[in-house]
């Protein structure tokens, strides 16, 4: 039978809890009696779980990355990415959601981490960084020496994408958007109101549809307006997977697209080439990969906690009746 945590507090002195505040990490434990118990561990072999490496070197080779919203397939990209340097570089990726990642997200456990989910609360994230537990958010800023941000220019792109079709003569429009508290949407919608304004058209705050990234909120979105007879000339949607649901409910409804309404989008997911629509183009791959490498940097030690800000290009496509071609910033 293999040593257990009682084994420990015995021979330390202590109480079977505060062997398991050492083994967590937690903060409520003396230098001195934490040094002696992690002393133990080593002598002893004691190994509960997959840190049982770390405690022995107090170095651990696994980052962590944190998302919840697995309907939206550009995750993968962004993962392939993070993998393929963590890899590189000697390290494990260990991926979870947001109920379990807080358990994760300790220096015994795992380096570090990436986070993606919006689900994942500020106060967690301030709380966890350390100078040797640095994090990296793909979603946010925060005010933090320990947080890096590696976040996508949404602004120009969308603004290029509206402009045009404002040169296109469109003047009706209904903006399909995301959770409104997110970043991402803000700048979308930033971008969108900012152009209309310039172009002295004006937008009412009825034809602004709050959905939540996902296809179904696409598709409701567009059936509203069908089923009230007042179908705008085009949607402008925050995200390809609303975008996608919008033309599946417009076909349904027999309207024909761009000609009785046009459609756009934002992400460049693998489905938007398939039905060849206008949206713009996140290197999302790039993305995962310049994360992992900003995370795995400052792991090492590089404190390099400057925010990144990544270019993004339009993808023209026939949605809004421009023949499909990809720009790429």
């Amino acid at each position: 039978m293999g040593v257990g945590i009682k084994d420990i507090a015995a021979k330390a002195g202590v109480s079977a809890s505060t062997v398991s505040n050492v083994v967590n990490n937690r903060a409520n434990v003396g230098e001195e009696t934490r040094a002696l118990v992690l002393k133990l561990c080593q002598e002893m072999n004691y190994i509960p779980n997959a840190a049982g490496k770390s405690l022995k070197t107090k170095d651990s080779k696994t980052i962590l990355f944190n998302f919840s919203d697995f309907d939206r397939s550009f995750y993968l990209k962004i993962i392939e990415g993070i993998n393929d340097y963590a890899g590189d570089n000697g390290y494990d990726l260990m991926i979870c959601t947001t109920k379990s990642c807080e358990k994760y997200m300790r220096n015994n456990l795992t380096a570090g981490c990436i986070i993606l989910d919006g689900k994942m609360k500020n106060e967690v994230l301030l709380r966890t960084a350390a100078e040797h537990y640095p994090i990296v958010v793909l979603d946010r800023a925060l005010p933090s020496p320990f947080i890096k941000s590696v976040v996508v220019n949404n602004y120009d792109p969308m603004t290029e994408l509206v402009q045009e079709t404002v040169k296109r003569g469109y003047r009706k429009y209904v903006f399909v958007g995301g959770p409104e508290h997110t970043e991402d949407n803000k700048e979308r919608f930033g971008a969108f109101s900012d152009v209309l304004k310039k172009a002295g058209i004006a937008f009412d705050r009825k034809y602004y549809y709050s959905g939540d990234y996902r296809e179904k909120s696409g598709y409701q979105a567009a059936k509203i307006f069908m089923y009230t007879e007042d179908l705008p000339e085009i949607f402008v949607c925050a995200n390809d997977n609303m975008a996608i649901g919008v033309i599946k409910a417009l076909r349904e409804g027999g309207c024909r697209i761009p000609e009785d309404a046009a459609v756009t989008g934002f992400d460049n997911c693998e489905l938007a080439e398939t039905v060849e629509l206008t949206t713009v183009n996140i290197p999302n791959y790039e993305r995962g990969y310049l994360a992992a490498r900003s995370l795995i940097e400052n792991i090492d030690g590089r404190k390099n906690f400057e925010p990144m800000k990544i270019s993004a290009g339009v993808s023209w496509g026939k949605t809004l009746g421009i023949p499909r071609t990809k720009t790429t910033k």
